[in-house]
């Protein structure tokens, strides 16, 4: 099944320097398992592929529901320098949301997941 995250989670994002910092929470509890097995840093890394320049680094706040992602080189020099419509980063949250995930049927019906098949 395909999922996107959006379906999952809600995120914020705003910048640190030339870094953007992504927070993603999972819209229940039990939902967290998902985002900590399946969104990587790594898959975030490969949807922000020619956006970012810099590597992607993974927080799991894990009694908060929550990840963290710092992208490095993201905001082309950070909001006092950038250029960018977006020099603080705040649209890399709807961004990420946009990601779509592959998960095995069983999972999404064991946890109840939006969309699951019927």
């Amino acid at each position: 099944m395909r999922i996107r995250l959006l379906d999952l989670a809600h995120a914020r994002s705003g910048d640190k320097g030339d870094r953007c910092n992504v927070g993603v929470i999972a819209r229940r509890p039990e939902w967290y398992t998902v985002l900590a097995a399946y969104v990587t840093a790594d898959a975030v890394a490969r949807h922000f592929q020619g956006r970012i320049r810099g590597p992607v680094e993974r927080y799991e706040l894990a009694n908060l529901s929550a990840l963290n992602f710092v992208l490095h080189g993201a905001l082309e020099g950070g909001g006092t320098l950038s250029l960018r419509t977006d020099a603080q980063g705040k649209v890399f949250s709807t961004d990420l949301l946009r990601l779509e995930l592959d998960l095995p049927d069983e999972l999404a019906a064991r946890l109840s997941l939006p969309g699951r098949p019927s």
